[in-house]
């Protein structure tokens, strides 16, 4: 086996393959892709069955969001629209993309694809490809660069593509499934020791960084972070290798920083202080944390997982960020054993432990009750950028490390001789990994269109730049059935509000919210849906919602069929607008004759 050891002082050298090996390695780079692809589409099957009349049932709202962000990736596209820039949500502020998780390096290469079948299409295919291409990526770095076993490279990929981490984070969060460029800047990274790579290296390792940040920036941190403790438990380890390499690898890095740098200058500057932008989040980092019993318990989307369990261990409806199982946990912690001589391996474990414990927040949480214990989370919660991430997604960075190891245990456990420890190592990576298999997300019905839209019959309202005004108003948790009507028209007409990062009261207030500055309307229409009692309307109040619905450059005013409380939301909206026309297939109230206000 290459040692890990050697692979980040000096690059081995390895005896040419015979031609049997060759073939063999040859049907492996095979045969794994398409194992990986079998189970990315396995994961995602019910929705493949429908993909633009279901959505995921874990994470409705966020699927609707991200059917948005590919809508409008075929705008910018098709009808030239600003890629750092939406204004067909949140009429009339819009949205700064940059400060959204809108994959851009996605959404505009699958354009064509979202033009033409829709975004329910694209959602899907994209995280089917991201699974496949994250669990791909790292068996081709593992197989290529770090093991000489086609089947410990596999077993890596299978983990860092399949485990509970991304598996959950396929509920429609496509920033996280597709982390397919991550292993490939690792390894530059690693590479920059190399004599003369400064250049060449810095160069790609600056492109593959830009490349990340329009994908997601979280990942990006995460891995930084990581190779961060990496090299500093290495040098402490090793302190003279660590300094032979430094300069090679500062340079490179230097070279890194200004690519990256020339590219991302406007965007990152448009993304901090253009029109929408924001600083914070609506919740303190550690509100999401990792519970201890989670580590070695099942995920809910598991072969094994039991869902009461997995709840009342896990941060949300969507994210299992550890949950390897008890023996899975147990062979990651065997694997380290095996490697411990192995120098970078200690510091991959050390870099793994270290994000796992920030990853638990502030204080040590048990079965979801709190205790007094505290952790070191505590002492760098309230540092730049670090209070920007929930902070359990830190716990992605051990989930990764752990397949790491697992393949570069496996690649050891080869040159075992043939006896009872290193039979009883393969039985326990099949007791680790069969259970951890992943089921088919569960997916439920979404709101259909209505003839309204498909027949066209809405054009005439949003004539004159006007918007259609869905109720529920587009928002978190409250409306996401008018965003993923908007979505599925490719954002053919405009819509007032959304769910999106943005300032919660600008100017006075601009740290982050899920939903646009609160109006009279808004919040009264919240009201009405959440309580399920008509709104009783003064004059002035309903002359407030004519001025909210002019702010909004209303055309019509459309209540969608089926909402909670709808008989509630009809009645308020009859009191304010009067009787609506039944047009095809909903309730519409023409506000044409409401004037635009001036752009000036």
């Amino acid at each position: 086996m290459r040692a890990v050891d050697e692979v980040v002082e000096q690059p081995a050298t390895p005896e040419a393959p015979t031609p049997p090996a060759v073939a063999r390695r040859g049907r492996a780079d095979l045969w794994a892709p398409l194992s990986y692809l079998a189970i990315a589409v396995l994961v995602l099957l019910q929705l493949w069955l429908d993909p633009s009349g279901k959505v995921l049932a874990s994470n409705k709202d966020d699927h609707g969001f991200f059917m948005y962000v590919f809508a409008h990736g075929e705008r910018v596209l098709f009808h030239g629209a600003n890629p750092l820039f939406d204004d067909r949500m949140n009429v009339p502020d819009g949205v700064n993309m940059m400060a959204n998780t809108s994959v851009l390096a996605i959404t505009i290469p699958f354009a064509p694809i979202t033009h033409l079948l829709g975004p329910g299409v694209a959602v899907v295919l994209a995280l089917t490809l991201g699974l496949f291409g994250t669990a791909t990526a790292w068996y081709w770095v593992l197989s290529r660069h770090l093991v000489t076993s086609r089947v410990a490279a596999w077993i890596g990929g299978l983990w860092c593509g399949f485990a509970p981490a991304l598996v959950s984070h396929a509920n429609a969060h496509v920033n996280f499934v597709s982390q397919y460029v991550t292993p490939f800047i690792v390894w530059q990274v690693l590479r920059l020791r190399e004599p003369g790579r400064a250049v060449r290296g810095g160069i790609i390792l600056g492109l593959l960084v830009a490349l990340q940040v329009f994908i997601n920036e979280e990942t990006l941190l995460f891995t930084a972070l990581a190779l961060g403790v990496f090299v500093i438990a290495y040098a402490i380890m090793a302190p003279r290798q660590a300094k032979r390499a430094a300069r090679h690898v500062l340079a490179g890095l230097g070279v890194a920083v200004a690519t990256a740098g020339a590219l991302l200058a406007y965007p990152l500057y448009f993304q901090f202080t253009g029109p929408g932008s924001y600083h914070g989040q609506p919740f303190l980092p550690d509100k999401y944390s990792t519970d201890l019993l989670s580590i070695g318990a099942f995920a809910r989307q598991s072969v094994a997982g039991n869902a009461w369990l997995t709840r009342h261990m896990s941060v949300s409806g969507t994210e299992d960020n550890t949950f390897f199982g008890p023996v899975g946990l147990v062979m990651i912690v065997v694997s380290v054993v095996v490697l411990w001589r192995t120098v970078a391996a200690r510091a991959a474990a050390i870099a793994g432990l270290t994000l796992l414990i920030v990853s638990m927040g502030p204080t040590l949480k048990i079965f979801n009750h709190e205790t007094a214990v505290p952790l070191p989370f505590g002492l760098v919660s309230h540092l730049p950028i670090i209070n920007l991430v929930s902070v359990t997604r830190f716990a992605m960075v051990a989930a990764t490390i752990s397949g790491v190891l697992l393949a570069l245990a496996a690649d050891r456990a080869r040159e075992w001789p043939a006896g009872r420890r290193r039979t009883w190592f393969r039985v326990g990576l099949v007791l680790a990994l069969v259970p951890l298999a992943p089921k088919p997300l569960p997916t439920v019905a979404g709101d259909p269109l209505p003839a309204f839209l498909t027949q066209g019959t809405w054009r005439p309202y949003v004539a004159g730049d006007r918007t259609l005004v869905t109720v529920p108003l587009p928002e978190v948790t409250t409306g996401r059935g008018g965003m993923r009507w908007a979505a599925l028209t490719n954002l053919e007409y405009s819509s007032p509000r959304g769910y999106f990062m943005g300032p919660a009261n600008p100017p006075a207030d601009r740290t982050g919210s899920w939903n646009a500055p609160s109006r009279f309307t808004s919040h009264l229409l919240w009201r009405v849906r959440e309580y399920g009692v008509p709104a009783r309307l003064t004059g002035d109040e309903r002359q407030r919602i004519r001025q909210d619905l002019i702010f909004w450059r209303a055309g019509a005013v459309v209540l969608i069929p089926g909402s909670r409380n709808g008989d509630a939301l009809l009645a308020t909206l009859t009191d304010a607008l009067g009787e609506p026309q039944q047009i095809g297939g909903v309730d519409v109230w023409d506000m044409r004759a409401l004037p635009i206000p001036s752009t000036e």
